[in-house]
């Protein structure tokens, strides 16, 4: 099956799929100018890249990546780049981690990593086809060596391909194949012979290079064979990764800097649907029942949530329910055990809980699009204008206005009162969009707020805390979800780059008058910074807005709410939309850039449909493109296993020149690379596995709780019967487990190694 986090998404209610396994990698990057980060296998085949973090020489990115990888996954590489507007970019180090070090940390790799000199012979990637065959002579025997083809090869020409050919090395002779001109894809069929010595411990040696008729030859990569072996096999076919040449000692570089990196690679066994339908259901039927008891599960899942590992868990549980149908009693339940322990008002959703941090992600997984299509075109209007902001007077920087020839120095409260007005405008935009937008906030959404607002109301009735349930609202509205995105637009989607540092200045003080709206403009948020006192005004007019805002927000009825799920259903949910160039081949010249055309598709789990309107493009858009048609093409039992990278011109196709139109492809399809975004369809499959995983790891301290609640109460109320599992919800959990660890021993014992597939997770 293909790579995990979206097969279960795509696939039909309640089919039943074969056993995978999925394996992920995630890594932080903090720190220079741009990195390229390249997930290296048999070829490259996931490229992703950060923004370009302009003038600096110790820069920071903090950008996330989760991307799904396939079994041959074996090493990722981060490639820092020192971006230039005219010429090619310089490379200015690399950082490679291989799957065997990132093995040696379960936990994950974290820390600085020293870059490294990139050796262009080490920067090869691609597979080449061989067969190999030991047949009698009269003599002796001779190895038959047969070049087929190559695949992938590394471009080393400005036209984007090389002209490969290959040395065959054995026992001091060596033999060439014919050149394959302007292709990454070659196909030699051409065969080779030598004469094997009985006992001869020389190896054959496979190379691939690229031909120069001015320059050296530049090396593409090499295979070596173990000709003993080889002898004891008589015969071997088959593609074979290349390797780079390390027979040359590295010569000592100076200091090319470092890169920290947060690296974690999970791999994971997926049952079939059937295996986590008990779990699935013990703890569905247990949000349903929203019980308070010592035996109920959610809160159990909390109390041994470690705080590292809390927001993974919560992420996961809010996927499982949302799958389900019940987020929304989800939430509601852990909102209930929150407000059941909170006695200080001002405590309220303030922690790092549970239900704080279950919170967040469905906002970010069930609101996202409502987000951009409220605070994008203000972030759009920050960028676009530039404009110098300020109302700390001890940071102000005072320069010269007016016409030329006249110019004066700008006063320190002419500087404070342009910002102030600045800042109104974009509050006061922002504010007036937010009071608009009732009817566009999903559904979901909607009806969880208002139980958020009930909740707290019920807890709280004094008319002291009559604004407690708004301030509950923003806590997370406001204080989680719009602020975070406005300090940081383009970890939220809404900008392809980072802020400069101007622009960071202005994002960061709206973010402050947003919180300070957010905390109903209460004397303790006013008092941190007395220079924020010039948007007290419009903050003033603000809480009356969002108020009236949130009122409107909550009050949703059921049937309502209800229709606006049944018209949200009837839509195909939105995987990606953006830019694309489509060329229609003619004739045998050049491509040129005329005859392409851009147009801005739009792609769905049931459609591709393109307008000319125009939308959002990111740094990564043709990975997103394709990982986003990997997706909603998973379950396509017609997927091929091959394709032409190239196009067909003329008479033959561009990649490997081949004349038959409709031969089969020179390169390997990768339906398995994909990169998760908030957008991605659900997997509940996967979902389910990653809680028993978790459950797993703390399943001694659930045995020792479930002993302690057998053992507590006097009253009787835990069975001690044969039907004890069935009023024991902790006890059904533990078979469950039970249960479950025997279906992946036996699927372990069965299971092929060529198949498991890997997720990493990357911050940079």
């Amino acid at each position: 099956m293909e790579t995990g986090l979206i097969d279960a998404a795509c696939a039909p209610p309640g089919a039943e799929r074969t056993v995978r396994r999925n394996n992920w990698w995630w890594t932080v990057v903090s720190g220079a100018r741009r990195i390229i980060t390249e997930q290296s296998s048999c070829s490259r085949e996931w490229r992703g890249r950060t923004a370009t973090v302009w003038k600096t020489l110790c820069p920071f990115w903090g950008e996330e990546y989760q991307v799904h990888l396939p079994p041959t996954f074996h090493s990722v590489a981060f490639y820092v780049m020192d971006e230039d507007a005219l010429s090619r970019d310089d490379v200015i180090g690399k950082v490679c981690l291989t799957r065997d070090t990132l093995a040696t940390h379960p936990k994950g790799f974290s820390g600085w990593a020293r870059l490294m000199e990139v050796d262009p012979d080490e920067e090869v990637q691609g597979e080449i086809h061989l067969r190999l065959e030991v047949v009698p002579g009269t003599r002796a025997c001779r190895l038959r060596c047969s070049v087929l083809e190559a695949r992938d090869l590394a471009p080393k020409d400005r036209n984007g391909a090389s002209d490969p050919f290959v040395r065959v090395r054995y026992n001091g002779r060596m033999q060439e194949t014919s050149i394959v001109k302007k292709s990454c894809y070659p196909r030699w069929n051409e065969t080779f012979e030598f004469e094997l010595e009985e006992g001869a411990a020389e190896a054959l040696c496979v190379e691939a290079w690229d031909w120069d008729l001015v320059s050296r030859n530049d090396f593409l990569g090499k295979v070596v064979f173990n000709v003993q072996r080889l002898w004891a096999a008589q015969q071997e076919e088959g593609w074979f990764r290349l390797q780079p040449d390390q027979s040359k000692r590295r010569r000592e570089e100076g200091n090319l800097g470092s890169l920290q990196l947060e690296v974690r690679l999970r791999d994971e066994t997926v049952l079939p649907s059937g295996c986590y339908q008990p779990l699935v259901q013990l703890l569905c039927r247990e949000v349903k029942l929203g019980t308070q008891g010592p035996g109920q599960l959610i809160p159990l899942i909390e109390e041994t949530t470690s705080t590292e590992c809390r927001q993974d868990v919560a992420t996961t549980l809010l996927k499982l329910f949302l799958g389900q149908g019940l987020a929304k009693d989800f939430l509601d339940l852990l909102f209930q055990l929150e407000l059941g322990r909170t006695n200080e008002a001002n405590t309220l959703f303030r922690s790092n809980s549970l239900a704080s941090k279950s919170m967040e992600s469905f906002l970010k997984v069930a609101g996202m699009r409502y987000l951009h299509g409220v605070l994008g075109p203000i972030i759009d209007k920050v960028f676009e204008e530039k404009k110098y902001v300020e109302l700390d007077p001890s940071k102000v920087e005072v320069k010269d206005v007016g016409c030329s020839g006249l110019h004066r120095p700008q006063t320190e409260a002419e500087v404070l009162e342009q910002s102030a007005q600045t800042l109104r405008s974009h509050l006061g935009a922002l504010l007036s969009a937010l009071t608009r937008s009732v009817r566009a906030c999903p559904a979901v959404v909607r009806a969880t707020f208002r139980q958020l607002f009930r909740r707290v109301r019920e807890r709280f009735p004094s008319a002291q805390d009559e604004n407690l349930p708004f301030i509950a609202v923003t806590s997370f509205l406001c204080l989680r979800f719009i602020s975070p995105a406005i300090m940081a637009p383009k970890l939220f989607h809404l900008r392809e780059r980072h802020a400069d540092a101007r622009t960071s200045r202005t994002l960061l003080l709206l973010a402050k008058a947003v919180q300070n709206v957010g905390n109903m403009d209460t004397p303790a948020s006013r008092a941190k910074e007395a220079w924020m006192e010039p948007l007290q005004p419009t903050v003033r007019q603000g809480v009356a807005q969002l108020k009236d805002f949130i009122t409107k927000l909550v009050d949703i009825q059921e049937k309502e709410e209800l229709d606006l799920q049944r018209t949200l259903s009837l839509q195909a949910p939105l995987v990606k939309e953006g830019p694309l160039f489509i060329h229609r081949t003619k004739g045998k010249g050049p491509l040129m850039s005329s005859s392409f055309k851009k147009l801005y598709f739009s792609l769905t789990t049931e459609a591709l449909s393109f307008a000319k309107t125009p939308s959002s493009k990111c740094v990564n858009e043709l990975n997103q493109w394709l990982s986003a048609l990997r997706k909603v093409s998973i379950n396509n039992t017609g997927l091929l296993c091959s394709y032409h990278p190239g196009v067909f011109r003329g008479d033959k196709w561009s990649c490997c020149h081949q004349r038959d139109k409709t031969d089969l492809g020179c390169d390997k399809t990768r339906s398995r690379v994909t990169l998760q975004e908030w957008n991605d369809p659900l997997d509940h499959d996967l979902e389910a596995q990653l809680i028993y995983r978790h459950l797993l790891g703390v399943e001694a301290t659930l045995r020792e709780k479930h002993q302690q609640l057998r053992a507590g109460p006097k009253t009787g109320a835990v069975p001690t019967g044969p039907g004890e599992a069935l009023g024991d919800p902790l006890a059904q959990l533990l078979q469950v487990l039970q249960d479950l660890r025997e279906a992946h021993r036996a699927s372990l014992a069965g299971f092929p190694r060529s198949e498991p597939s890997r997720l990493l997770e990357l911050q940079t």
